[in-house]
């Protein structure tokens, strides 16, 4: 994941995903993606919001890294 990725403003976030980072995460939480295997959250952010390949596993990412911080 380019660490880059996430310095950005919403604006670009929302550009390349058609949501802001905290709306994905709400997403991803009410999916309770914390107790899922990423593969599964990756294939569920693809399938039910048209999240491409490599932008699904950096929100997966950025999820579960941000979940860990803040236990």
């Amino acid at each position: 994941m380019k660490q880059d990725y996430w310095n950005e403003a919403d604006e670009h976030v929302v550009k390349k995903t058609g949501k802001k980072i905290s709306e994905w995460m709400r997403i991803l939480d009410a999916f309770q993606a914390s107790k899922k295997k990423s593969n599964d959250v990756v294939t569920h952010l693809h399938h039910e919001y048209g999240v491409q390949g490599y932008r699904a596993m950096a929100l997966t990412k950025f999820y579960l890294k941000n979940k860990a911080n803040n236990k």
